[in-house]
């Protein structure tokens, strides 16, 4: 019997999210699949964030629940990540 064999790799590095307003749909990362197709996506994981006008780190981000809140000190505000979708899509 004779097995089929599947591949997945990453085409590029994972590219930065650039905030928008509105939002628009972004391209984060690439896969080049052969003999097998990606369903659904868990952002698992630690994330890193960067405030917009401090351009402080934020590091240990954990998305599973959807967002994320947090306090920055250098710009007195809150920040956060919310709302977000994640689409898998053939290119």
């Amino acid at each position: 019997m004779r097995q089929r064999e599947s591949t997945a790799s990453i085409k590029d590095a994972p590219k930065t999210y650039a905030q928008q307003s509105p939002p628009i749909r972004q391209t984060i990362i690439e896969f080049d699949c052969r003999g097998l197709e990606f369903t659904e996506f868990r952002s698992d994981g630690e994330w890193t964030a960067r405030g917009l006008e401090s351009s402080t780190k934020f590091s240990a981000i954990d998305l599973q629940e959807g967002e994320w809140f947090d306090y920055d000190e250098k710009s007195g505000e809150e920040v956060s990540i919310k709302d977000m979708k994640w689409e898998i899509r053939r290119v």
